[in-house]
This record gives structure tokens, C-alpha cells and sequence, in this order.
């Protein structure tokens, strides 16, 4: 979906999985200020957009989800996965309820593969999963935020923002009361100073939620009956997860960001060293310079000093080894 908020002055496209939304609005750091000072908005109206509906919704999700929603209140916001049989993360879901539909906003492009899966999984169900992203876009408004919310809007509070599921058609109008506009490099460089994973950027297809840190947030320990809830309920009580997510301060000096997959390794080690994580996401931050996520292997030393490739780093834990 290419969003219409693309001709607003300054928009630069956004590449690769954000493909359709600005990347920036020709001021990386002034967007970060906006947005971590609680003013402006961000377009995230690529993202997939699916509703379920029926009397049976929170049930029926709560069977299939690592979170628990079968209780879950109107309005109360929540995050959920979907696992492989095997506790692999599959799908990432950031989800409310109104009180008739179940509301979940997911990556761009996922939202067919979910969809299949869901439909697969209603049996006697009485559930009704749609795609409304046509119908529906994103946008997410920074924590204190004080812009102004659309009456009927469907609102998703969390301690990070609100993100609000606006008809499509409104975009362009809500656009010019809500402030200035933030681009989703700003969003990142917010999201990776939180810690905060997001499927296709932390996860592989062998990531399992214990090792970004997903363990509460969303995944429930205290439920079954969910695909890949055995993978979790073992590695919880009896072992630790192979990997884990570091939060990674880079070298200043270098020119260039380390790129999603580059090679992490012991710095004591040298560039001929053993490979012992990987960048999963890698941004310049407004006050703490370029910082990235990683993923490296559980039994790290958490104080050692490491390479990406040849950008210095030093780590802080983020998932305990």
C-alpha cells in the first residue's frame, strides 16, 4: 500500500519492507526529537490490518495466540505471536478489542499468510477473520502525545504510544491536525532505544520468543493450548534459549552503519574469530549515537567487547544469559 502522505514536502520513500511509507521527511534527528518529546505522528499505513469478528473471537484466539485474550478487556491493548509447531515465531500480532471486533495491525506483506492460517484453525468457531487493509491504515502517535483522536477511532494504547486504526480515506485529512510528521527511521531509532524486537528484523526462522525478550509481553506462561506452547513451557523450565538480544553502542567514528546480518565476533578474537551473533537492526540515534540490536549466542560473556565486522561495540544486556 503506497501511502498518500508521500507527497507531503521532505518525504523520502522508505525501502525494502517499509516500502510505501517515508523513510524521513528531510530530518532524521528533528523526527526523533518530535516524537520522543511526544509531539507528531508516524505513517504506518503500510502495515497489514486484519479484524476479527463474531461472538466466539476472543475464545477462538485465545486457542491459537502465546497470549492470554481470552478475558481481554475493551480497549486493553496487548501484543501476541503465533508459533511453529516446533516455537518458532512466526507471526507477531498488536492487537484490541472494541467490543464487537477484534482489531490487530501486523508487518507489511503477512497479513495473507495469518489470514490463511486463522481460516484454516475456525472449525465450529463463530469467527469471521478479514483483511481490512485497504480499508483501514495505521498511525501511531508518540507516547504524550496530545493530538487530537477522530471520534469511533479505534485506539491501541501501550506505554510507547497510541496507534490508531483510521479509515484510509481520513489519512491525508488527519495528516494536517496531527503535527508534524515522523518518518519510520525515526520509529525505528525509537523502537530499537526501547529494546523492542519486530518480527522479519529480531527473528529468523529458528528464533523462539525467550530469546528477544518476548517472554510476558507476549507470550502467557500460565497458558496452553497453543501450537509450539510445549517449546516454550521446556525451555522455561528446563534449559535456556541457544540465543540471546543484545543492544549494541557502535563506534561513532565510523561513517557507516553495520547492515542487518553483518557478522559479530569477540573483539579480543580479531576479524579471524568465531562468529558469535549477528546486527539484526542497526540506527542512529538522536542522543545516543548509532546503536543497533544483535543477536549472539547465549553464553557470551555479557561484559565482553565486540567487533561487527570492523565497527567496534559494547554490549547491554537486554535478555539475561
Amino acid at each position: 500500500m503506497k501511502s498518500p502522505l508521500l507527497t507531503l514536502p521532505g518525504a523520502v520513500p522508505a525501502e525494502g519492507v517499509d516500502e510505501g511509507v517515508a523513510a524521513h521527511y528531510g530530518d532524521l534527528f528533528r523526527e526523533q526529537r518530535a516524537l520522543a518529546d511526544g509531539t507528531g505522528f508516524v505513517d504506518l499505513s503500510h502495515r497489514g490490518v486484519i479484524a476479527v469478528t463474531g461472538q466466539d473471537r476472543l475464545s477462538w484466539l485465545h486457542l491459537l495466540l502465546t497470549q492470554n485474550v481470552s478475558d481481554l478487556s475493551v480497549g486493553e491493548a496487548t501484543e501476541a505471536l503465533i508459533l511453529s509447531a516446533h516455537g518458532h515465531i512466526e507471526h507477531a500480532l498488536y492487537l484490541v478489542d472494541d467490543g464487537t471486533t477484534v482489531w490487530a495491525h501486523v508487518e507489511p506483506g503477512t497479513q495473507d499468510a495469518l489470514i490463511a492460517y486463522l481460516e484454516s484453525m475456525k472449525f465450529f468457531y463463530q469467527v469471521e477473520v478479514a483483511d481490512r487493509t485497504a480499508e483501514f491504515a495505521v498511525v501511531h502517535l508518540p507516547a504524550g502525545s496530545i493530538a487530537e483522536v477522530p471520534e469511533g477511532a479505534v485506539v491501541r494504547e501501550t506505554a510507547y504510544g497510541r496507534d490508531l486504526f483510521l479509515p484510509r480515506g481520513d489519512l491525508e485529512s488527519y495528516a494536517e491536525k496531527a503535527g508534524p510528521p515522523a518518518g519510520i527511521l525515526a520509529h525505528e531509532a525509537l523502537r530499537v532505544e526501547h529494546h523492542r524486537p519486530r518480527l522479519g528484523f529480531e527473528t529468523d526462522h529458528r528464533t523462539i520468543p525467550h530469546e528477544l525478550g518476548w517472554i510476558g509481553s507476549a507470550v502467557h506462561l500460565q497458558k496452553g493450548c497453543y501450537r509450539g506452547q510445549e517449546t516454550v513451557a521446556r525451555v522455561q523450565n528446563l534449559g535456556k534459549p541457544p540465543r540471546r538480544l543484545v543492544f549494541l553502542h557502535l563506534d561513532g567514528s565510523e561513517v557507516h552503519l553495520p547492515t542487518p546480518g553483518t557478522e559479530i565476533r569477540l573483539a579480543d578474537e580479531g576479524p579471524d574469530g568465531r562468529k558469535i551473533g549477528f546486527i539484526t537492526t542497526s540506527v542512529r540515534h538522536h542522543e545516543l549515537g548509532p546503536v543497533a540490536l544483535a543477536l549472539v549466542k547465549r553464553n557470551v560473556p555479557v561484559d565482553a567487547p565486540l567487533m561487527a565486522d570492523t565497527t567496534a561495540a559494547a554490549q547491554e544486556t537486554v535478555v539475561e544469559p
